[in-house]
């Protein structure tokens, strides 16, 4: 190894981001240890194997404290672009019930005096900084680690933190930064709205489970893509950004959902309902992917549905909206997208619209005349009812050239294999696809 030249002993390093991996490297060679130094990129996490080690009485006492690690690991670095810090993912909910808030403070990596320890010496170069805590630390101590950061990393371009509870005191704004993560965190409105104002060159933007919010704010002019993740009581969201383009948004019942991104190409929506729904024209909407049983909100996106290509539409609760006669027919979707080309229907959809096909048949307004292709979740419940279905949609929607059709594996092989047999005699001119599915499974393609 010592015979190799430097540049490439250290290109080999820097593919070796994990801090163990890089603390045997040290120990093993001289040459690897002067260069380790110099490493780009460095992850540093704690396994559940370690940390019940460090709280078993008789192991306790030869394990190393995580936080003294860090600061060794991450003391004369040189070059350092990137640092993640945190917990294993199977960590989070695997501690014991007797554990309530943790009063130790090893993994509270968020500690505002911790991260001054040894933020400063990396912060010159550092363009990536994630730090993930463990919740039963964290959850009650506020931090102001953010402050920390905006005071150090000045050239920052993507912040990641989870699993904390912050506080925005002190933060300093960040113009450099392009990408921002929380994730299981607590922040009040005036926190977001701080933030709103800190980081003006936002362009990627992840919260994912966000507590302690009422009536959040999203207000970003230079967001590009933003993923919105709501799991607490029903609050009022508002997404204003003038230049956003992929919003993957999940709320269950909010007070009011408003949305103003004009320019806005792709939505995934899954929403149970709302009070007050206020949508701007989206007439750049090309990829829609919706789960909802608010047939309202359905309408309402239905507005902007002309400019749609390619559509996935399912809810949990379809089933129950057609049994006391919703409208949910094959009809309402050709008409709220007719000039779709790729359409997926999940299990609960389909069967809707098998539902509403075998009350009311189709008819020349349920074509599509651009639809090429079509993938539907299928349950085989009334054969000749999805036989009859999917003939008529053949006839209807005459340039359907490329069709997938996966059905439930505990529907019979015997079946499935009728239902194929029958489908690709009477069409010969498309393209069949076959695969099996199942809840919370991959789905199996078998050809």
């Amino acid at each position: 190894m010592d015979e190799l030249p430097p540049v490439l002993i250290l290109d080999i390093l820097n593919r070796v981001n994990d801090f163990a991996d890089l603390a045997r490297c040290r120990l093993s060679s001289k040459t690897l240890n002067a260069l380790s130094y110099d490493v780009r990129s460095l992850n540093l996490f704690c396994s559940y194997d370690r940390y019940l080690k460090s709280k078993a009485p008789g192991t306790k006492d030869f394990v190393t404290p995580f936080k003294k690690v860090i600061k060794k690991v991450l003391k004369n670095l040189r070059n350092i672009e990137s640092v993640a810090i945190g917990v294993e993912k199977p960590f989070r909910g695997l501690f014991d019930e007797d554990d309530g808030d943790d009063e130790s403070d090893d993994l509270y990596l968020s500690d505002v005096n911790f991260v001054s320890e040894w933020l400063p010496e990396i912060s010159g170069g550092l363009k990536s900084l994630s730090v993930s805590d463990f919740w039963a630390q964290s959850c009650w101590r506020q931090s102001e680690v953010l402050s920390r950061i905006s005071s150090f990393c000045h050239v920052l371009l993507k912040l990641e933190l989870k699993n904390a509870w912050l506080s925005v005191e002190g933060l300093k704004p960040m113009p450099m930064l392009t990408s921002l993560t929380l994730e299981y965190v607590r922040l009040d409105d005036e926190d977001l709205e701080k933030v709103n104002q800190c980081f003006p060159s936002l362009q990627n933007l992840s919260l994912i489970g966000v507590g302690g919010l009422k009536e959040p704010k999203i207000h970003f002019l230079q967001l590009r893509t933003c993923h919105w993740t709501v799991s607490n009581a029903p609050i009022s969201l508002t997404i204003h950004a003038p230049n956003l383009t992929s919003l993957k948004l999940n709320c269950v019942k909010p007070k009011s959902l408003v949305l103003e991104a004009p320019l806005l190409s792709i939505l995934y929506l899954c929403i149970e309902g709302t009070d007050k729904f206020g949508l701007a024209c989206l007439s750049h909407l090309k990829s829609l992917h919706i789960e909802t049983a608010d047939i309202c909100i359905l309408g309402q996106l239905f507005q902007s549905g002309r400019t749609v290509e390619t559509s996935v539409v399912d809810s949990s609760k379809w089933d129950e909206i057609v049994a006391v006669g919703g409208e949910v027919g094959f009809g309402a979707l050709s008409s709220a997208f007719p000039n779709v080309c790729a359409l997926e229907l999940g299990p609960r959809s389909w069967s809707a619209l098998e539902m509403s096909f075998h009350m009311r048949r189709l008819n020349k307004e349920s074509r599509m005349k651009d639809l090429k292709k079509l993938m539907a979740y299928l349950r085989l419940s009334e054969f000749g009812v999805t036989c009859s279905f999917i003939s008529s949609l053949l006839d209807q929607c005459t340039n359907l050239s490329d069709v997938a059709l996966l059905i439930h594996r505990d529907v019979s092989f015997d079946v499935a294999c009728r239902l194929r047999s029958r489908c690709v005699r009477d069409f010969p001119r498309v393209g069949w696809r076959w695969g099996f599915w199942k809840e919370e499974t991959e789905d199996i393609w078998v050809s």
